[in-house]
């Protein structure tokens, strides 16, 4: 079972906190709020009251083996910093933190956090479905019915040509596309394409064929992701141009 750390209930914690809750994963909180954590204590594995801005504390309640952390200290800037750096001497693999400003943001990144987003509804459905997913790397809608998404290639496929898989009948999903997971340029295939373990898909369908695919698991349907990566949209495009 994945387990998650929020760290600050502000608007943004909270739509991704009752994202997850509703999945099958274990989630730890942590507020200055009592209010907010007497509220969620009984829908969480644990709930904290804490000075976040103290790195022991942090150290005491986040597990270093934790899949990933969420910040969100509202408009406390200096505050998000300092626990993006505290969890990242703690070597946790994944910090996601909300941003206030571009500035803020370059600073997070600087500091340690792999993700940075903004307040927004649709990044919290974004990110939900990211964290429950370890080959599921971004979604693009294109329309009201149709979704790009990049998913690592399933283990169960590597060794496998495209042909022999054949995603569009057993998935109903197309490849557009296909890339090394450490690089950005797509490069051309064959259906007798053989697939790697370093390989990366471009695939385009339906939410529920994607979701299936990188093995998201949820309790109940979700509605349509509304996420635009307008930056890898705009690196495939180039790419392609």
């Amino acid at each position: 079972m994945k387990q998650f750390a929020i760290i600050g209930i502000d608007s943004f914690g909270k739509r991704v906190l009752d994202e997850l809750i509703e999945a099958d994963c274990e989630i730890l909180i942590i507020d200055k709020s009592r209010e907010v954590v007497d509220f969620y204590k009984d829908r969480v594995a644990s709930a904290f009251i804490a000075d976040v801005l103290n790195e022991e504390t942090i150290q005491k309640l986040i597990p270093r083996t934790i899949d990933a952390a969420i910040i969100d200290l509202g408009g406390n800037r200096e505050a998000s910093i300092l626990v993006t750096n505290y969890l990242k001497k703690m070597g946790i693999r994944e910090i996601i933190a909300k941003a206030e400003s571009n500035e803020h943001g370059e600073i997070l990144e600087v500091v340690g956090a792999t993700k940075v987003v903004f307040p927004s509804k649709e990044a919290a459905k974004r990110i939900a479905p990211l964290l429950l997913s370890s080959i599921l790397f971004s979604y693009l809608p294109i329309s009201e019915d149709f979704i790009i998404a990049e998913i690592k290639v399933p283990e169960r496929f590597i060794g496998k040509t495209l042909l022999e898989i054949n995603l569009r009948k057993e998935y109903g999903l197309n490849v557009i596309a296909l890339r090394k997971e450490e690089g950005q340029a797509y490069m051309l295939f064959t259906p007798e394409h053989i697939l790697q373990r370093d390989e990366v898909f471009l695939v385009g369908g339906i939410e529920a064929d994607i979701v299936k695919l990188a093995d998201v698991v949820l309790i109940k349907p979700r509605k349509k992701l509304q996420t635009f990566f307008k930056r890898f949209f705009s690196r495939f495009k180039s790419n392609h141009d």
